[in-house]
C-alpha cells in the first residue's frame, strides 16, 4: 500500500512539474488562472456567475425605469415539460416581453431580477450596436473603414484589406482558433488572459479572403472592440452606458469584465447583468434602434444587422445565419433574430408576434439538426402557448 501511495505521489508531482514547464515555456501564464478557476473548483470550463474573478468596469444605470407591466403578468405557468427542459440546462431566468410590456418572469436556483450573470457572447451584439453608435456620432467614418486605421500591425500584407464590416460580420478571414476545449485557443486566452490585443494580433494567417466567408470566431469582435475604444477615446463600458444602457433606462448597473486592471473590455463576451435589462436590447432592435421616441442606433444599421450578410458560410452555401453580430433563423414560418451566449444565454426577438424572450442558464444544450439552437424553439413555443400569438 505504501509503495502504491509513493508511486501515485511521485506521478502527481511529475505531472505538476511537466504542466508547469509547458505553461512557462509556452508563455501562456493565463493557464494558471484558467486551471485554478475551473478544474481546481470542480468545473470543466467557465461559469456564468464568476465575474468577480476578473477586473470589471461598471456600465452605469443612471435613470432606471421599470418595465411596463402587462395586465396578464404571470397569469400563466410554464408546462411541466418546459420546466424539465429548463432544469436540464440549470436555467437562471426567463423573462418574456409582449407588446413592449413585461408579461412573464420566472427565476430558478436563487436567482432574481437583480442577479448578475454573464452574457458571454451576447456581448457581441452590444459591441455591434456600439459600432453603429460610433458611426452615427461621427467617431468612425463608415463601416468600411480599414482596421489598419486603428491597429498599425494591419497596415501591410493581406490584413490591410480587413475592414470593420468584416469584423462585425465574422468575415475577416483571420485564422483564429475557436476551439472551446483547447486551453491554447483564442477563447481561453481571451477569457483568462491579461493582454487581449496581443492575443488578437498574434494570429497572422489567412483562412479565407476577407469579406467572402462567414466563420464565427471571437477574435473578430475582440479586435472590433479595440478599434472602437481607439475611435471613441473612452472605455467601451462608459460608451455603452452613455449611448444605450442609460437611455434604455436599465434598472441595474452592469459590469463588463476586463483583460486586466484598467484594461480593455472583453468585447467578445462578459457583460454581467440580469434578464430584465438584457431584454431591453431586444425591444430596441425590434423598434429599429428607437427607444420610446429617441433614435439610439440608426434604423438602417439595425436593419442591416438583422438580415444575413452577403457572403458564403463555411459549408459553401449562402449565409443565412449571421448579420452584424445577430444570429438569424426562420422557425415555423416566423422570422427570428437573437443574441446568444455560450452557456445558454439568449435574447430572442420574434417581430411578427411582438415578442422578446430572455433566457439565462448555466449550461448549453446540444444543437438540433440545423444551425438554430433547440432552446430558441422551446422558448418561443412556450411563450406563444402561454400568452397567445396575437
Amino acid at each position: 500500500m505504501k509503495k502504491v501511495l509513493k508511486f501515485l505521489l511521485k506521478s502527481t508531482l511529475v505531472i505538476i512539474l511537466l504542466l508547469n514547464l509547458i505553461i512557462l515555456f509556452s508563455g501562456r501564464l493565463y493557464l494558471y488562472k484558467a486551471i485554478y478557476n475551473t478544474y481546481l473548483k470542480g468545473q470543466s470550463g467557465p461559469s456564468s456567475i464568476e465575474y468577480q474573478i476578473f477586473n470589471n468596469r461598471p456600465i452605469q444605470a443612471l435613470e432606471p425605469k421599470k418595465w411596463l407591466i402587462s395586465k396578464q403578468y404571470n397569469s400563466k405557468t410554464v408546462t411541466p415539460e418546459f420546466e424539465r427542459l429548463m432544469n436540464v440546462v440549470e436555467a437562471h431566468a426567463l423573462v418574456i416581453i409582449k407588446n413592449d410590456s413585461l408579461i412573464h418572469e420566472q427565476y430558478w436556483d436563487g436567482f432574481s431580477d437583480t442577479s448578475h450573470t454573464n452574457s458571454f457572447s451576447m456581448a457581441k451584439s452590444y459591441t455591434s450596436a456600439l459600432l453603429g453608435c460610433a458611426i452615427k456620432d461621427g467617431y468612425i467614418k463608415s463601416i468600411d473603414e480599414p482596421v489598419s486605421t486603428y491597429i498599425p500591425e494591419f497596415k501591410t500584407g493581406w490584413r490591410s484589406e480587413i475592414t470593420l464590416k468584416h469584423l462585425v460580420t465574422m468575415t475577416s478571414g483571420i485564422a483564429f482558433d475557436e476551439s472551446y476545449g483547447n486551453p491554447f485557443s483564442f477563447p481561453a486566452e481571451g477569457y483568462y488572459g491579461s493582454d487581449l490585443l496581443k492575443a488578437c494580433i498574434s494570429y497572422k494567417n489567412m483562412k479565407t479572403k476577407p469579406g467572402t466567408v462567414y466563420n464565427y470566431l471571437s477574435g473578430n469582435t475582440a479586435l472590433l472592440g479595440y478599434c472602437l475604444t481607439k475611435a471613441i477615446r473612452k472605455p467601451l463600458s462608459d460608451y455603452l452606458s452613455e449611448k444605450l444602457w442609460a437611455p434604455m433606462r436599465c434598472e441595474n448597473t452592469a459590469y463588463w469584465s476586463l483583460d486586466k486592471k484598467d484594461g480593455l473590455e472583453k468585447a467578445f463576451c462578459c457583460i454581467n447583468s440580469n434578464a430584465r435589462d438584457f431584454a431591453r436590447m431586444g425591444k430596441l432592435y425590434m423598434h429599429y434602434g428607437n427607444w420610446e421616441g429617441k433614435q439610439l442606433v440608426d434604423s438602417s444599421y439595425v436593419a442591416q444587422s438583422t438580415v444575413p450578410f452577403d457572403c458564403k458560410e463555411t459549408s459553401g452555401i449562402q449565409n443565412i445565419t449571421y448579420g452584424y453580430a445577430w444570429w438569424l433563423t426562420e422557425y415555423k414560418g416566423m422570422r427570428i433574430f437573437y443574441m446568444q451566449g455560450m452557456l445558454g444565454q439568449y435574447v430572442i426577438c420574434v417581430p411578427s408576434k411582438n415578442l422578446v424572450i430572455c433566457r439565462l442558464a448555466r449550461k448549453r444544450r446540444i444543437k438540433g439538426k440545423d444551425h438554430t439552437p433547440l432552446d430558441v424553439g422551446y422558448c418561443v413555443d412556450e411563450a406563444l402557448k402561454m400568452y397567445g400569438d396575437k
